[in-house]
Protein backbone atom coordinates (compact mmCIF):
# COMPACT_ATOMS: atom_id res chain seq x y z
CA UNK A 1 0.00 0.00 0.00
CA UNK A 2 2.89 2.62 0.98
CA UNK A 3 4.88 1.94 -2.25
CA UNK A 4 1.23 2.25 -4.51
CA UNK A 5 1.23 5.81 -2.14
CA UNK A 6 4.89 6.58 -3.49
CA UNK A 7 4.34 5.64 -6.79
CA UNK A 8 1.03 7.90 -7.44
CA UNK A 9 2.80 10.67 -6.05
CA UNK A 10 5.43 10.63 -8.72
CA UNK A 11 2.71 11.05 -11.50
CA UNK A 12 2.30 13.78 -12.98
CA UNK A 13 -1.07 14.84 -14.37
CA UNK A 14 -1.28 16.94 -17.66
CA UNK A 15 -4.33 18.19 -19.48
CA UNK A 16 -4.43 18.77 -23.01
CA UNK A 17 -6.60 20.50 -24.39
CA UNK A 18 -7.76 20.83 -28.53
CA UNK A 19 -11.00 20.58 -30.65
CA UNK A 20 -9.27 18.08 -33.07
CA UNK A 21 -8.69 14.32 -31.66
CA UNK A 22 -5.79 13.71 -33.81
CA UNK A 23 -3.95 16.35 -32.68
CA UNK A 24 -4.63 15.37 -29.37
CA UNK A 25 -3.67 11.75 -29.90
CA UNK A 26 -0.42 12.96 -31.24
CA UNK A 27 0.45 15.10 -28.56
CA UNK A 28 0.13 12.41 -26.48
CA UNK A 29 2.99 10.16 -28.45
CA UNK A 30 4.85 12.78 -28.37
CA UNK A 31 4.83 13.26 -24.85
CA UNK A 32 4.31 9.56 -23.44
CA UNK A 33 6.36 8.68 -20.45
CA UNK A 34 5.55 6.23 -17.69
CA UNK A 35 5.12 8.59 -14.83
CA UNK A 36 2.71 10.56 -16.70
CA UNK A 37 -0.74 10.49 -17.02
CA UNK A 38 -2.64 12.41 -20.02
CA UNK A 39 -6.32 13.96 -19.48
CA UNK A 40 -7.71 15.22 -22.34
CA UNK A 41 -10.88 17.68 -23.41
CA UNK A 42 -11.62 18.62 -26.72
CA UNK A 43 -13.68 21.70 -25.82
CA UNK A 44 -13.01 24.90 -23.22
CA UNK A 45 -15.81 23.61 -20.99
CA UNK A 46 -15.00 20.12 -20.62
CA UNK A 47 -11.57 21.66 -19.80
CA UNK A 48 -12.62 23.73 -17.06
CA UNK A 49 -14.42 20.82 -15.76
CA UNK A 50 -11.74 18.50 -15.72
CA UNK A 51 -9.39 21.06 -13.93
CA UNK A 52 -11.28 21.39 -11.05
CA UNK A 53 -12.30 17.98 -10.62
CA UNK A 54 -7.98 17.48 -10.42
CA UNK A 55 -6.82 19.48 -7.39
CA UNK A 56 -2.98 17.46 -8.22
CA UNK A 57 -3.12 18.64 -12.23
CA UNK A 58 0.78 19.69 -12.80
CA UNK A 59 0.16 21.64 -16.24
CA UNK A 60 -2.17 22.64 -18.83
CA UNK A 61 -1.29 21.96 -22.44
CA UNK A 62 -4.25 24.70 -24.10
CA UNK A 63 -4.42 25.12 -28.13
CA UNK A 64 -6.08 28.89 -28.62
CA UNK A 65 -7.74 28.54 -31.97
CA UNK A 66 -10.84 26.59 -30.47
CA UNK A 67 -14.86 26.88 -31.29
CA UNK A 68 -17.27 28.26 -28.83
CA UNK A 69 -14.21 29.20 -26.07
CA UNK A 70 -11.02 29.46 -27.67
CA UNK A 71 -7.72 29.07 -25.39
CA UNK A 72 -7.88 32.58 -23.80
CA UNK A 73 -10.94 32.48 -22.52
CA UNK A 74 -10.19 29.07 -20.87
CA UNK A 75 -6.81 30.86 -19.53
CA UNK A 76 -8.68 33.28 -17.66
CA UNK A 77 -11.27 31.67 -15.96
CA UNK A 78 -9.14 28.78 -14.83
CA UNK A 79 -6.87 32.28 -13.68
CA UNK A 80 -10.04 33.80 -12.10
CA UNK A 81 -10.75 31.01 -9.57
CA UNK A 82 -8.72 30.15 -6.74
CA UNK A 83 -8.69 26.25 -7.15
CA UNK A 84 -7.18 26.55 -10.62
CA UNK A 85 -5.07 29.84 -10.75
CA UNK A 86 -1.63 27.91 -9.92
CA UNK A 87 -1.60 25.64 -12.80
CA UNK A 88 0.94 26.02 -14.91
CA UNK A 89 -0.40 26.78 -19.10
CA UNK A 90 1.48 26.23 -22.39
CA UNK A 91 -0.26 27.77 -25.33
CA UNK A 92 -0.08 26.12 -28.32
CA UNK A 93 -1.39 28.17 -31.67
CA UNK A 94 -1.11 27.84 -35.76
CA UNK A 95 -1.55 31.17 -36.05
CA UNK A 96 -1.38 34.44 -34.22
CA UNK A 97 2.17 35.04 -33.88
CA UNK A 98 2.45 38.28 -34.09
CA UNK A 99 3.77 40.14 -30.48
CA UNK A 100 0.47 41.69 -29.06
CA UNK A 101 -1.55 37.86 -29.24
CA UNK A 102 1.71 36.53 -27.47
CA UNK A 103 1.55 38.56 -25.24
CA UNK A 104 -2.35 38.51 -24.21
CA UNK A 105 -1.35 34.58 -23.88
CA UNK A 106 1.32 35.82 -21.13
CA UNK A 107 -1.34 38.13 -19.37
CA UNK A 108 -3.72 35.58 -19.61
CA UNK A 109 -1.43 33.69 -17.55
CA UNK A 110 0.41 31.19 -19.69
CA UNK A 111 3.96 30.36 -19.17
CA UNK A 112 5.43 29.10 -22.41
CA UNK A 113 4.03 29.58 -26.31
CA UNK A 114 4.42 27.22 -28.73
CA UNK A 115 4.02 27.41 -32.39
CA UNK A 116 2.44 24.78 -34.55
CA UNK A 117 3.54 22.27 -36.50
CA UNK A 118 4.95 21.44 -33.26
CA UNK A 119 9.11 20.89 -32.98
CA UNK A 120 9.25 17.48 -30.59
CA UNK A 121 12.41 18.19 -29.08
CA UNK A 122 11.25 21.81 -28.02
CA UNK A 123 8.41 20.81 -26.69
CA UNK A 124 9.22 17.57 -24.77
CA UNK A 125 12.06 20.21 -23.17
CA UNK A 126 9.43 22.51 -22.60
CA UNK A 127 6.90 19.74 -20.96
CA UNK A 128 10.20 18.77 -18.51
CA UNK A 129 11.33 21.72 -17.56
CA UNK A 130 7.89 22.25 -16.09
CA UNK A 131 7.64 19.27 -14.28
CA UNK A 132 10.85 19.73 -12.23
CA UNK A 133 8.91 23.20 -11.62
CA UNK A 134 5.62 21.38 -10.21
CA UNK A 135 7.57 18.82 -7.93
CA UNK A 136 9.50 22.06 -6.62
CA UNK A 137 6.32 23.80 -5.88
CA UNK A 138 4.56 20.74 -4.38
CA UNK A 139 7.64 19.88 -2.34
CA UNK A 140 8.12 23.35 -0.67
CA UNK A 141 4.31 23.23 -0.17
CA UNK A 142 4.45 20.14 1.77
CA UNK A 143 7.82 21.63 3.61
CA UNK A 144 5.62 24.66 4.54
CA UNK A 145 2.97 22.46 5.54
CA UNK A 146 4.97 20.23 7.64
CA UNK A 147 6.79 23.30 9.31
CA UNK A 148 3.19 25.14 10.38
CA UNK A 149 2.57 21.43 11.74
CA UNK A 150 4.96 21.62 14.30
CA UNK A 151 4.63 25.36 14.92
CA UNK A 152 0.82 24.87 16.08
CA UNK A 153 2.25 21.82 18.24
CA UNK A 154 4.89 23.93 19.75
CA UNK A 155 2.19 26.53 20.47
CA UNK A 156 -0.46 24.02 21.65
CA UNK A 157 2.33 22.79 24.13
CA UNK A 158 3.60 25.75 25.20
CA UNK A 159 -0.35 27.01 26.16
CA UNK A 160 -1.29 24.19 27.86
CA UNK A 161 2.28 24.01 30.25
CA UNK A 162 1.75 28.00 30.89
CA UNK A 163 -1.80 27.50 31.71
CA UNK A 164 -1.32 24.23 33.99
CA UNK A 165 1.73 26.80 35.92
CA UNK A 166 -0.53 29.61 36.53
CA UNK A 167 -2.75 27.91 39.07
CA UNK A 168 -0.25 26.71 41.27
CA UNK A 169 1.86 30.02 40.92
CA UNK A 170 -0.97 31.92 41.88
CA UNK A 171 -1.18 30.11 45.21
CA UNK A 172 3.09 30.06 45.94
CA UNK A 173 2.05 34.01 45.65
CA UNK A 174 -1.23 33.72 48.15
CA UNK A 175 1.13 31.76 50.23
CA UNK A 176 4.19 33.98 50.26
CA UNK A 177 1.73 37.20 50.97
CA UNK A 178 0.54 35.48 53.79
CA UNK A 179 3.97 34.84 55.49
CA UNK A 180 5.40 38.14 54.41
CA UNK A 181 2.60 40.10 56.62
CA UNK A 182 3.92 37.89 59.59
CA UNK A 183 5.57 39.81 62.04
CA UNK A 184 8.18 37.55 62.36
CA UNK A 185 9.14 38.32 58.94
CA UNK A 186 8.16 41.67 58.30
CA UNK A 187 10.31 43.09 61.30
CA UNK A 188 13.13 41.03 60.41
CA UNK A 189 15.95 42.93 58.71
CA UNK A 190 16.90 39.36 57.30
CA UNK A 191 14.14 37.88 55.95
CA UNK A 192 12.02 40.59 54.53
CA UNK A 193 14.28 41.33 51.92
CA UNK A 194 14.45 37.89 50.66
CA UNK A 195 10.93 37.57 51.08
CA UNK A 196 10.45 40.55 49.11
CA UNK A 197 13.35 39.39 46.35
CA UNK A 198 10.71 36.25 46.31
CA UNK A 199 7.99 38.32 45.06
CA UNK A 200 9.54 40.26 42.69
CA UNK A 201 10.92 36.54 40.97
CA UNK A 202 6.98 35.12 41.44
CA UNK A 203 5.66 38.77 39.84
CA UNK A 204 8.21 38.21 37.01
CA UNK A 205 7.41 34.63 36.50
CA UNK A 206 3.39 35.51 36.60
CA UNK A 207 3.91 37.69 33.85
CA UNK A 208 5.90 35.67 31.49
CA UNK A 209 3.41 33.27 31.57
CA UNK A 210 0.59 35.33 30.70
CA UNK A 211 2.84 36.62 28.15
CA UNK A 212 3.38 32.66 26.70
CA UNK A 213 -0.80 32.52 27.21
CA UNK A 214 -1.28 35.80 25.06
CA UNK A 215 1.38 34.43 22.74
CA UNK A 216 0.13 31.39 22.37
CA UNK A 217 -3.83 32.47 21.80
CA UNK A 218 -2.54 35.05 19.02
CA UNK A 219 -3.54 32.80 16.24
CA UNK A 220 -7.13 31.41 17.70
CA UNK A 221 -8.54 35.37 19.04
CA UNK A 222 -11.64 36.45 17.33
CA UNK A 223 -10.95 37.48 13.66
CA UNK A 224 -14.33 38.89 13.24
CA UNK A 225 -14.26 42.37 11.00
CA UNK A 226 -16.25 45.13 12.44
CA UNK A 227 -15.49 48.67 11.58
CA UNK A 228 -13.03 49.75 14.27
CA UNK A 229 -13.05 54.08 14.77
CA UNK A 230 -9.37 54.20 15.76
CA UNK A 231 -9.24 57.24 17.87
CA UNK A 232 -11.78 55.79 20.04
CA UNK A 233 -9.95 52.18 19.95
CA UNK A 234 -7.21 55.14 21.44
CA UNK A 235 -8.80 56.11 23.95
CA UNK A 236 -9.99 53.19 25.11
CA UNK A 237 -6.51 51.87 25.37
CA UNK A 238 -5.89 55.16 27.33
CA UNK A 239 -8.15 54.54 29.93
CA UNK A 240 -6.95 50.79 30.34
CA UNK A 241 -3.46 51.74 30.72
CA UNK A 242 -3.99 54.53 33.91
CA UNK A 243 -1.99 57.30 32.12
CA UNK A 244 -0.03 58.82 35.06
CA UNK A 245 0.44 62.55 35.31
CA UNK A 246 4.16 62.64 33.48
CA UNK A 247 2.78 60.80 30.60
CA UNK A 248 1.28 62.76 28.01
CA UNK A 249 -0.53 61.18 24.87
CA UNK A 250 -1.29 63.21 21.62
CA UNK A 251 -3.69 61.74 19.17
CA UNK A 252 -3.94 63.30 14.82
CA UNK A 253 -7.34 63.82 14.43
CA UNK A 254 -9.42 62.89 12.71
CA UNK A 255 -7.90 58.77 12.91
CA UNK A 256 -9.46 56.67 9.95
CA UNK A 257 -12.85 54.35 10.41
CA UNK A 258 -11.73 50.32 9.53
CA UNK A 259 -13.32 47.52 8.56
CA UNK A 260 -10.39 44.96 10.64
CA UNK A 261 -10.74 42.91 13.63
CA UNK A 262 -11.01 44.98 16.59
CA UNK A 263 -9.20 42.98 19.48
CA UNK A 264 -5.98 42.45 17.47
CA UNK A 265 -5.64 46.27 16.51
CA UNK A 266 -6.10 46.95 20.13
CA UNK A 267 -3.24 44.52 21.17
CA UNK A 268 -1.15 45.85 18.70
CA UNK A 269 -1.54 49.36 19.60
CA UNK A 270 -1.53 48.57 23.54
CA UNK A 271 1.89 47.27 23.62
CA UNK A 272 3.55 49.96 21.70
CA UNK A 273 2.12 52.52 23.66
CA UNK A 274 2.98 50.50 27.13
CA UNK A 275 6.41 49.74 25.63
CA UNK A 276 7.05 53.63 24.80
CA UNK A 277 5.63 54.26 28.32
CA UNK A 278 7.65 51.73 30.04
CA UNK A 279 10.85 52.31 28.62
CA UNK A 280 10.82 55.95 28.64
CA UNK A 281 13.34 57.91 30.86
CA UNK A 282 11.90 61.55 30.69
CA UNK A 283 10.67 63.57 33.35
CA UNK A 284 7.62 63.96 31.05
CA UNK A 285 6.66 60.82 28.44
CA UNK A 286 5.45 62.63 25.41
CA UNK A 287 3.87 60.41 23.12
CA UNK A 288 2.68 61.11 19.50
CA UNK A 289 0.47 59.15 17.53
CA UNK A 290 -0.80 59.56 14.02
CA UNK A 291 -0.90 58.02 10.45
CA UNK A 292 -0.96 58.47 6.74
CA UNK A 293 -1.87 57.02 3.84
CA UNK A 294 0.61 54.09 2.66
CA UNK A 295 -0.81 52.84 -0.53
CA UNK A 296 -4.12 52.47 -2.07
CA UNK A 297 -4.77 49.13 0.43
CA UNK A 298 -2.84 50.54 3.50
CA UNK A 299 -2.55 52.78 6.02
CA UNK A 300 0.37 53.31 8.11
CA UNK A 301 0.22 53.78 11.66
CA UNK A 302 3.17 55.75 13.91
CA UNK A 303 3.57 55.92 17.57
CA UNK A 304 6.20 58.70 18.14
CA UNK A 305 8.12 59.16 21.65
CA UNK A 306 11.01 61.14 23.25
CA UNK A 307 12.48 57.90 25.38
CA UNK A 308 15.63 56.76 25.24
CA UNK A 309 15.85 55.25 21.75
CA UNK A 310 17.17 51.41 21.13
CA UNK A 311 20.53 51.00 20.25
CA UNK A 312 21.38 49.65 16.55
CA UNK A 313 22.43 46.26 18.11
CA UNK A 314 18.78 45.80 20.06
CA UNK A 315 16.90 47.27 16.55
CA UNK A 316 17.79 44.19 14.72
CA UNK A 317 16.13 41.39 17.48
CA UNK A 318 13.89 43.56 19.40
CA UNK A 319 10.99 41.72 17.36
CA UNK A 320 12.01 38.43 18.18
CA UNK A 321 10.66 35.94 20.47
CA UNK A 322 12.10 36.23 23.68
CA UNK A 323 14.54 38.46 23.23
CA UNK A 324 15.61 41.71 25.44
CA UNK A 325 17.16 45.01 25.00
CA UNK A 326 20.80 45.94 26.30
CA UNK A 327 20.75 47.95 29.40
CA UNK A 328 23.46 49.91 31.30
CA UNK A 329 26.56 47.49 32.22
CA UNK A 330 25.21 44.89 29.76
CA UNK A 331 22.16 43.57 31.69
CA UNK A 332 19.25 42.50 29.82
CA UNK A 333 15.43 44.83 30.51
CA UNK A 334 13.45 42.47 33.01
CA UNK A 335 10.47 41.53 30.72
CA UNK A 336 9.30 38.64 28.68
CA UNK A 337 10.47 39.99 25.36
CA UNK A 338 7.34 38.75 23.73
CA UNK A 339 5.16 41.43 23.51
CA UNK A 340 6.70 42.54 20.36
CA UNK A 341 6.91 39.73 18.92
CA UNK A 342 3.27 39.46 19.21
CA UNK A 343 2.69 42.52 17.38
CA UNK A 344 4.82 41.45 14.63
CA UNK A 345 3.02 38.31 14.36
CA UNK A 346 -0.94 40.39 14.02
CA UNK A 347 0.56 43.04 11.77
CA UNK A 348 2.12 40.55 9.15
CA UNK A 349 -0.95 38.78 9.78
CA UNK A 350 -2.81 41.65 8.44
CA UNK A 351 -0.79 41.81 5.15
CA UNK A 352 1.29 44.96 7.00
CA UNK A 353 5.02 45.36 7.98
CA UNK A 354 6.20 46.68 11.14
CA UNK A 355 9.15 48.78 11.57
CA UNK A 356 11.02 50.85 14.26
CA UNK A 357 13.37 54.04 13.62
CA UNK A 358 15.29 55.11 16.33
CA UNK A 359 17.41 57.86 17.66
CA UNK A 360 19.66 57.43 21.28
CA UNK A 361 19.00 61.59 21.70
CA UNK A 362 15.58 61.78 19.70
CA UNK A 363 13.47 58.38 20.75
CA UNK A 364 11.86 55.86 18.75
CA UNK A 365 8.85 55.60 15.90
CA UNK A 366 7.48 52.27 15.63
CA UNK A 367 5.49 52.24 12.68
CA UNK A 368 3.46 49.34 11.28
CA UNK A 369 0.98 49.11 8.01
CA UNK A 370 -2.63 47.96 8.16
CA UNK A 371 -5.29 47.02 5.73
CA UNK A 372 -7.89 50.27 5.06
Amino acid sequence: MEDNMVEEAKKVKILLVDDKEENLISLEAMLEESHRVFLKATNGNDALKIALKTPDLALIILDVQMPEMDGYEVANLLQANSKTRHISIIFVTAINKEEQYVLRGYQEGAIAYLSKPLDIAITQQQVKVFEKLYFYQRDLKQLLQEKNDINQQLERFMYVVAHDLKSPLTSVMSLMSYLQEMPEVSSSELLKPNFDLCQDTLRYMQHMIGSILDYSATGVKDSQKSFVDVGNLLQHILQVLKLGENVVVRIAEPMPVLNTPYIKLQQVFQNIISNAIKHNDKPICEIDIYFEHADDYYYRFCVKDNGKGVSKEDRIRIFNLFEKTVIAEGKRENNTGVGLNIVKLLVEEQGGKLTLESNPQGGSIFSFTWQK
